[in-house]
């Protein structure tokens, strides 16, 4: 039996790729009273088999920092420990069968270069110098990234192992931890096989024992493991270890080379979930049973793709269990279930590309007390209570392993598990032709199709079949009134003695106001980025409602208790499904809501201004959003009540220049940069953030939010496109849409600048919006381009 220290600063529960990474940066930052764990053996659940794929390219700035951070720590990290990590540079070809991908990799490679990727876009027979056993006469083109590579990941992990050792990090083998120690809602310790353990913080780094070993500390962290399959086939002439790594998504496959031969591997369409009712205890370095017809149309792809690989003797089926998350993003950060409870786990087979960067990260947040930088798509706070429910986790993992590759169209909306929360008004606006998504579980109204049209999305990248419905809306709205069903807003009750004081700490904006009004702030880390931005409603003396967007009650309650003092006496409480919540918008709104009698029909009335123009929201209590809503369709039916979804919705925010978190508003950018200084009062006193404005330049800035109108192109604008200044990439839009009201596209995207200039300085020079590979000449601006 290992003998383990009764106490440690920090303990990290698994050794696999995730878990040495988090202790080894723990270490570099100088925390040496770190106790790693395993119950069996490093590598011993998931790593050990994985294909060791490193690719840079992610769909954002931060996650490719991150992606970029790992290459040059395994590249490094031989020479620090004296241990082979297996790195080598061998360069990544991506290609493209059908017309459709190719233009993604076309978007993809001006993304990248605006990233500082180095990048090309390459014809077949180039991709077929690079990859001799290519088959080419269907490929449409190729992506070469020279700077992608593989590593080995058995020996990786223990590179990073000896390297956190080295540091003083003790790493115990064999020993399980079978529960975490908690008071008043932070961890205290965790208990083991050979004892308990008192600690500050835990990490949870248990792979696809993360799910089992959260909740018996009441975490949920939504994963699932399914079965994972890849070939490794006998030597092939022309192998060689320098091979770049190849990816055929249009065929959901992909090879990289192994000891001179090929591993094959896929992503099916569907997939097969696997222990659902427990991991077994001893599962190290096991493998699931072959299950050739689940593997076959991998392989009858990879033969039409590699002619080579029919011929080649093959050693080997592996079949190996991975964890996948809901929406296909790993999961980082600390559980708003528990403090000092941190998560880094369900890599969604890229565990080895992302492994280094995320354990970096994860140390970063652990020791500066909040996130290094926007880990939104990663953040553990984006899922919900919903996300813990078993079936839909089985239904969504069959879904999101078979999306890996599968073209992810804009806008793309995930089927399964569907519908899972839904507003009282969902039939209503089921029976009138809604074409719903899914955000946090709910499902939202995204357009109504008009007469004779199905509801149904038609994915596309040029113009989108629900365009035309959308401008009708977006007319309905500047010219008319228009209804919006928001019931998914996230809904916030603080209460308590110590309530104003703990709102005004983490809030920018002044909370101390008059009961009845209601005040929008920014939420504010110690760099002064957003953490959130929302509304507060003062109720009375210390009882206020905070009205947020619907992917971030989790997120802002985590927050504002994590800042709660200790003997304060504030209760946050998530009222989300008590209130439904119907915005009224345009210049008829006034009218509408002067024949409505607000004390029968139960509802408060806030007037807000998102899309610009005259508007309100109604927030009525649930049982009584069907009366509501009815009463303004009788009431409105002469002042040309349209029913709108988000899609008008976020096209007329963006031409009102309205900011959303977590796009244009992220931890990222402080409020000086995103052009909301006016949610923000530095004479208030302290609140979190404020030191931090207080030394920022307010007026010459080196990166700035900006809006662009451009033309509408064949291929459509969806966000992520290069922001081009005098022929330079400066930047990407965050968001776009068509402006109805412009008969043009509209996007906003931050600018970034070799020095800081001012607002003058900023609006000089030539802008561009490239958009799939064509440049279109864009008009910028600081102000809302909407004209009126």
């Amino acid at each position: 039996m290992s003998v383990i220290s009764p106490h440690a600063e920090i303990v990290v529960v698994g050794g696999g790729i995730a878990g040495t990474s988090v202790a080894y940066h723990l270490a570099k930052l100088g925390k040496r009273d770190v106790l790693l764990l395993e119950q069996g053996s490093l590598t011993c659940g998931t790593t050990w088999h994985a294909a060791g794929l490193v690719g840079q390219m992610r769909p954002n700035r931060s996650m490719t920092r991150m992606s970029q951070y790992g290459i040059g720590l395994y590249a490094s990290l031989e020479a620090e420990t004296g241990l082979a990590t297996g790195w080598l540079q061998c360069g990544s070809v991506n290609v493209a069968k059908t017309p459709e991908r190719w233009i993604v990799f076309q978007r993809q490679a001006a993304m990248a270069r605006s990233f500082g990727i180095e990048v090309h876009l390459i014809t077949p027979h180039e991709a077929a110098d690079k990859w001799p056993l290519l088959r080419v006469d269907d490929l449409q083109g190729a992506l070469w990234f020279p700077q992608d590579g593989k590593a080995n990941p058995a020996d990786l992990t223990q590179s990073l192992g000896k390297g956190a050792r080295n540091l003083g990090v003790k790493i115990v083998q064999g020993v399980k931890a079978t529960g975490v120690k908690l008071a008043n809602g932070a961890v205290t310790g965790v208990t083991t096989s050979a004892g308990e353990v008192a600690c500050e913080v835990l990490v949870n780094c248990t792979g696809q024992w993360a799910r089992a070993f959260g909740a018996l500390a009441g975490v949920n962290v939504p994963l699932h493991s399914a079965e994972h399959f890849y070939i490794v086939t006998d030597r092939i002439a022309g192998v060689h270890p320098m091979l770049p790594v190849m990816r055929d998504p249009d065929g959901t496959i992909y090879f990289k080379e192994e000891v001179g031969g090929l591993l094959m591997g896929g992503f099916e369409l569907q997939a097969k979930p696997w222990g659902m009712d427990g991991i077994p205890e001893k599962f190290e370095f096991q493998r699931l049973p072959e299950d050739w017809d689940q593997f076959q149309p991998l392989m009858d792809a990879a033969i039409h793709r590699v002619p080579a690989l029919e011929a080649a003797g093959v050693k080997m089926l592996l079949n190996g269990p991975e964890s996948f998350t809901p929406d296909g993003n790993f999961i980082l950060g600390e559980a708003p279930e528990a403090r000092n409870y941190f998560v880094a786990a369900g890599f969604n087979s890229a565990g080895i590309a992302n492994g280094g960067g995320a354990g970096k990260l994860l140390a970063e947040w652990i020791v500066g007390g909040e996130a290094p930088m926007d880990l939104f798509e990663v953040d553990i706070r984006r899922f919900g209570a919903y996300a813990a429910d078993t079936d839909w986790l089985r239904a969504r993992t069959v879904e999101t392993l078979g999306l890996h590759y599968a073209m992810r169209w804009p806008r793309h909306e995930l089927e399964s598990g569907r519908p899972l929360r839904t507003s009282p008004l969902y039939e209503r606006l089921k029976s009138k032709r809604a074409c719903f998504g899914s955000k946090m579980g709910w499902e939202r109204a995204n357009w109504f199709a008009r007469a004779g049209e199905k509801p149904e999305m038609q994915y596309t990248l040029g113009r989108p079949g629900w365009l035309d419905a959308v401008i009708e809306e977006q007319r309905a709205v500047r010219n008319a009134v228009g209804v919006f069903d928001q019931t998914s807003f996230g809904k916030l009750l603080v209460c308590g003695r110590d309530a104003r004081g703990v709102l005004e700490r983490v809030c920018a904006n002044r909370i101390d106001v008059p009961v009845g009004r209601v005040v929008y702030t920014a939420m504010l880390n110690a760099k002064g980025g957003f953490e959130s931005d929302f509304t507060v409603h003062r109720l009375g003396a210390e009882d206020f409602f905070i009205v947020t967007g619907t992917a971030q009650p989790v997120r802002d309650a985590a927050w504002i208790r994590r800042h709660l003092r200790e003997g304060e006496d504030a209760k946050v409480e998530d009222v989300t499904a008590v209130w439904s919540v119907l915005s009224v918008m345009g210049p008829r709104a006034p009218a509408l809501l002067a024949r409505l009698d607000a004390a029968r029909l139960g509802f408060r009335t806030v007037e807000v201004s998102y899309v610009g123009g005259p508007g309100c929201e109604l927030y009525v209590p649930v049982e009584k959003a069907v009366a509501l809503y009815d009463a303004l369709h009788a009431a409105g039916r002469d002042l040309g009540l349209r029913d709108c979804g988000y899609y008008a919705l976020d096209a007329l925010r963006l031409e009102a220049g309205r900011r959303a978190f977590p796009v244009e508003l992220s931890p990222d950018f402080t409020p000086w940069e995103a052009g909301l200084g006016f949610a923000v009062r530095l004479d208030k006193g302290g609140f979190i953030g404020r030191e931090a404005l207080s030394r920022a330049p307010r007026e010459a800035l080196e990166k700035r939010l900006m809006i662009f109108v451009f033309p509408e192109t064949k291929l459509f604008a969806w966000g992520g496109e290069p922001i081009v200044r005098d022929g330079a990439p400066v930047g990407e839009i965050y968001s776009a849409g068509y402006s109805a009201a412009l008969s043009a596209m509209v996007g906003m995207g931050y600018v970034h600048s070799a020095k800081p200039e001012t607002r003058d300085e900023v609006l000089r020079g030539r802008y561009e919006i490239e958009v799939s590979g064509e440049r279109v000449s864009a008009r910028a601006t600081l102000k809302a381009p909407r004209p009126g």
